[in-house]
Order: structure tokens, then C-alpha cells, then sequence
């Protein structure tokens, strides 16, 4: 039986990215606040923590895995709360390991190893679950402004509790590292699983008893087969690719290349930040039209952004170090760009994952989201490899900015290619759906 998708509104929604804010607040903790620990305070090398980050991306690759898991039980919510427990016992363990580190460095650096492990696999089942449940419960005219919603609370996540945290942990001790973190772990935990307690939801639907017998093999080849599912996931890898290197250059070429202070290159990654919080709100709003048939759609809004974002991308290592060029209104439009993208692709996930009803929406939402782990693991690593490499050949970090902005580039125009060949093709799956309703809208074939 499917949930009555109409009558999903926005309060419903809002504690649904109560979830994304708390799995973000344990995760920011673990990647950003544990990484200047042991790189800062305790003076280890950063391959150590960089290490320890791209572990935890990796364990992701098993999120198709734990997709289809969740296909087979049909228990979405108790998914979710399993995995945000994983991703607090990995929280808490990885505070543990980084204070054993100041007196025990093997030991402390074994304990992280599992902690990482942990975060990486709670990640993987709460946040591939939570996808799928939207996808299943959330009206096709609120998609867009649903991922608005999720992305906005994730991002709200990280800055509240960098912010809080940050005031509690002066003056810094091992202990207070621990009693800090366990704090935050225990309260994000409480506010995920008090906003997924009695939402409504189905516990078990047809075509999700309809895959219990399948194997998890059999179901990702089947999976495999479609045209759609193929080509978003090539679509995910290639665009993430470039957005997560673009967010790992941006600040070290407004000091290299730029000469901006941290202060100034602090301010203009927020003048980035800022832009793609209102490109969020624009598809939210106008993606909302479409569905009312007075609007753009949400796959004309990834086009236009990933389009957009190249073109930008090419400006700004190209333009921006001319004197009169107005860099902060570059790098702000660059912001509404990769917003406007990034929120439009979510909704076009979640659109996908509605498309089939045949109970592996679970494992097409984790096969998208290893590829988004995967690429933003090897999207860092690889543009800052090829900075240096072309910094080292040039002898300059202005044309090795420039190259690597141009490569980011090229993949954002990839990823367009690839967009544009996911058409829409009408086709009910189980019966014709309510109008509003969360029910198979499309079946997205490719040419």
C-alpha cells in the first residue's frame, strides 16, 4: 500500500531534513573538527585524516548494497534510525581514537579506522533510506522544494554545529574533544529519530514484497540493464566530479592567485555558499510551477546549471585576474549555478526513484549515491594533484588554476550531454496514479 504522497506536506518534509541536519552534524564533526585535531594539534601528517576521510567515502561504495536491504524489509524509517545509531557509534568512536592518538598513535589510528567505517556505512543506510522514502511519499510538485528543503537543512547542519562546537571545545583538551563530540552525537541522534517517530509512512509496500525474493546480485544486473539508471549514474560520478573539486580550489586560488587574505578568502567561499542557497530557492519555487505546467522542469534546471557552471568556470580562471573584473559577483553567480544543479539533480533522483514501482528504488538510490561518494573522494584528490602537476610545469599557480578550471568544465558540459539524453516518456507502471501522488509519474527511457 502506498502512502497517501497528496497529503505529505511541508511539516512532514521539514522533519525529514531534520535528518539530513543531524546526520550532517555528525558527519561535519567527524570530517572537518577530528581532521584539524590530529592535523593541527597534534601536529600528525594530513594524509592521516585525508585518509580517514576518503575511508568513510568509501565505505560507501556499499550503499546499492544496503539500498537493496532496505528494498527487502520495507521498514524505511527503522532503516534510517539503524543507520544514524551505526553513524553515532562511529561519531562517538572516532572522538575516542583521535584523543587515544596524543599518547597512542597505533592504537588510536586502528580505533579511527572502525569509527570511519562505521560513519561511512551509517551514512550509507540512513542517508540512501531517507532518499527513498522521499521519493516515495513526497507529491511530484513538491520534489523540487523537498531537495531545497534537504540540501538547506544539511548545510544548516554543518554550520550549527561547527559554530557551537567550536565555542565549547576552547581551551582544547583530549576530554573535552570526547565530552564535545558525545554531546553532539547524542543530541543529533534524539532529533532524528524523534522526527521520524510517527510520521505516517508505509511499513511494507507491494512492490517492495514483490523484491524480497530476489537476490541482491540479480537485482543490481537487472538494474544495470535500464538505459536511465545507467546513464544518471554516469550523470552523478561526472557532475560531482567537478563540483566537488571546485569546492576544495576555490579558496586556495583566492590567496594564490587572487592574493586575498584568509579572512578574504574565507568571505568569498560564503559569497558562494550564499549564491547557491538562493539558486536552491529558485528551482524550489519555479520547479514547483512546472509541475503545475507553468515552468521550466527539473531536468531543464541540472542542464542549465551544469551549462552555467562551466561557462562560469571558464571565466573565472580566465578573467578573474584582471584588475577591474567583479570576481565576488562571479564567484556569487558561480554559487546560484552549482545550486540551482545540485538541488534540480536531487529532485531528478528522487523523480527517477518514484519512475519504476518495482521495489529497488532502494538499491538505484544507493547505486547514485556510491557514485556521488566515489566521485567526490576522487574529484578533491585528482584537481588538487593536477594543480600541482600543472604548477609544477608552468612554474605559476595562474595558468594551473586555470587549467584545472577548464578541465572542471568540461566535465560540467559532460554532464549536460548526459542529462540531456535522460527524455521523459509517460508511462504508468502499476495503474494510472492520483493526481499529486507519489506514484510512478514517468518512465525515463534514453534514445
Amino acid at each position: 500500500m502506498r502512502a497517501d504522497a497528496a497529503s505529505f506536506g511541508w511539516l512532514r518534509i521539514v522533519r525529514l531534513g531534520l535528518v539530513q541536519s543531524a546526520l550532517g552534524a555528525i558527519v561535519v564533526m567527524a570530517t572537518s573538527t577530528l581532521n584539524r585535531v590530529m592535523a593541527v594539534e597534534y601536529a600528525l601528517p594530513a594524509a592521516l585524516p585525508g585518509a580517514l576521510v576518503a575511508l568513510h567515502y568509501g565505505v560507501q561504495f556499499m550503499r546499492p548494497r544496503l539500498g537493496h536491504g532496505a528494498d527487502t524489509s520495507g521498514r524505511l524509517t527503522r532503516w534510517i534510525a539503524g543507520g544514524m545509531g551505526v553513524l553515532a557509534c562511529g561519531g562517538v568512536l572516532a572522538a575516542l581514537a583521535t584523543a587515544l592518538m596524543a599518547t597512542q598513535l597505533v592504537a588510536g589510528g586502528a580505533l579511527a579506522v572502525i569509527a570511519y567505517t562505521l560513519i561511512g556505512l551509517g551514512v550509507g543506510a540512513a542517508g540512501t533510506s531517507l532518499l527513498v522514502l522521499m521519493s516515495r511519499v513526497v507529491p511530484a510538485d513538491r520534489r523540487g522544494g523537498a531537495a531545497t528543503v534537504m540540501w538547506i537543512m544539511m548545510i544548516a547542519g554543518f554550520a550549527i554545529t561547527s559554530g557551537t562546537a567550536s565555542r565549547f571545545l576552547d581551551p582544547f583538551t583530549p576530554t573535552r574533544l570526547i565530552l564535545v563530540t558525545a554531546s553532539v552525537v547524542a543530541i543529533a541522534f534524539i532529533v532524528a529519530v524523534a522526527a521520524i517517530t510517527g510520521l505516517g509512512v508505509p511499513v511494507a509496500e507491494e512492490p517492495t514484497r514483490a523484491s524480497a525474493g530476489r537476490s541482491f546480485r540479480d537485482s543490481l544486473a537487472g538494474v544495470w540493464t535500464e538505459p536511465a539508471t545507467r546513464r544518471f549514474t554516469i550523470f552523478v560520478f561526472v557532475s560531482m566530479m567537478a563540483y566537488s573539486a571546485e569546492e576544495l580550489l576555490l579558496e586556495p586560488f583566492a590567496g594564490l592567485v587572487m592574493h586575498l587574505s584568509v579572512a578574504g578568502s574565507t568571505g568569498l567561499s560564503g559569497t558562494m555558499h550564499a549564491g547557491s542557497v538562493l539558486g536552491m530557492v529558485a528551482v524550489a519555487l519555479l520547479g514547483a510551477r512546472f509541475m503545475r505546467g507553468r515552468g521550466p522542469s527539473l531536468r531543464t534546471f541540472t542542464i542549465a546549471g551544469c551549462i552555467a557552471s562551466a561557462a562560469l568556470l571558464v571565466v573565472l580562471g580566465t578573467m578573474a585576474t584582471r584588475p577591474d573584473w567583479p570576481l565576488k559577483a562571479t564567484v556569487g553567480t558561480l554559487g546560484f549555478a552549482n545550486g540551482m544543479f545540485a538541488v534540480a539533480a536531487i529532485g531528478s533522483m528522487m523523480e527517477l526513484g518514484a519512475a519504476r514501482a518495482d521495489g529497488r528504488s532502494g538499491l538505484r538510490m544507493g547505486l547514485w549515491g556510491a557514485a556521488q561518494a566515489v566521485a567526490f573522494a576522487a574529484g578533491g584528490f585528482s584537481a588538487t594533484l593536477l594543480v600541482d602537476i600543472v604548477r609544477r610545469l608552468l612554474g605559476q599557480p595562474v595558468g594551473a588554476y586555470a587549467t584545472v578550471f577548464i578541465c572542471e568544465a568540461a566535465l560540467f558540459l559532460t554532464a549536460a550531454w548526459i542529462a540531456a539524453r535522460l527524455e521523459p516518456r509517460t508511462e504508468p507502471a502499476h495503474g494510472t496514479a492520483r493526481r499529486g501522488a507519489a506514484a510512478p509519474l514517468a518512465t525515463l527511457e534514453t534514445p
